[in-house]
């Protein structure tokens, strides 16, 4: 899949999250994706985890001065398109990264809440998640959390309806991001919903045939399909719409 930059010069993305050496998630999923929109990236280490399909072994958090100097490094080597960003693990490393980031208004921001393992390891703390929510949110573009984060991230039940589900994501959306989109691949039923829901509270739903199959990193792969898509200059809507259809086929390949 290939993504041209409205002003014909190869954009890139700075990708802030954790290795995986399973390759299944992490930076290692959010390069392929990008590599296969042609996008470069740029990367910030935030941790290095030993991880399988089945558990997280080990997680080392890189110093939170080692990921300011690497974000500043990014952003002096080239222009940034876009930023995505995964794993943070720690209060001191959401700080970090807060700290770091250019001016909201000067690039699109992708937050995938990274909160625990598909293997249910715990990957940011309760600090950390109070740090996210409070400093964080507010200057990203977009928050893209599954049913069962996003109800963590309110310290709700998950939602058993789409109007329940739609009520959190303007809970969400309350905390200062942009944008809101509620991946609807925990649900039921034959179609997979994801709700876009934006300050103005239109709710765009995004809709493809529900896949019979699993994958790890599904969510790195659309946060970073996002960034790939703001990068290049189309519209969030476009972007999600694109994402959505990325990882539906990576799911269809799974199966």
């Amino acid at each position: 899949m290939r993504v041209k930059s409205a002003r014909g010069v190869r954009p890139a993305v700075l990708v802030i999250a954790a290795t995986d050496s399973s390759g299944g998630a992490g930076l290692a999923r959010d390069i392929r994706v990008l590599t296969d929109f042609s996008v470069d990236a740029l990367c910030a280490v935030t941790a290095v985890t030993a991880q399988s399909d089945s558990r997280v072994a080990a997680v080392h958090h890189v110093p939170p001065g080692v990921i300011r100097a690497q974000i500043l490094a990014a952003c002096e080597t080239r222009r940034v398109g876009a930023i995505k960003i995964g794993m943070l693990g720690t209060r001191a490393t959401v700080e970090a990264v807060v700290e770091s980031l250019p001016p909201s208004a000067a690039v699109p921001i992708v937050l995938d809440p990274v909160l625990v393992s598909t293997s249910g390891g715990v990957l940011l703390d309760a600090d950390g998640r109070a740090a996210l929510l409070k400093k964080l949110f507010p200057r990203v573009t977009i928050v893209t959390p599954n049913v069962p984060e996003a109800a963590a991230l309110l310290d709700e039940e998950p939602a058993g309806s789409e109007p329940a589900l739609i009520q959190q994501g303007q809970r969400l959306l309350a905390l200062g991001p942009r944008a809101v989109l509620l991946k609807g691949g925990h649900g039921n039923g034959e179609e997979a919903v994801d709700l876009l829901i934006a300050r103005s509270n239109v709710v765009q739903r995004i809709v493809s045939p529900r896949i019979g199959a699993t994958s790890r990193g599904t969510g790195c792969a659309l946060a970073s399909a996002i960034a790939a898509g703001l990068a290049s200059g189309v519209s969030l809507v476009e972007a999600c719409q694109q994402g959505k259809r990325y990882v539906t086929d990576m799911l269809s390949r799974a199966g």
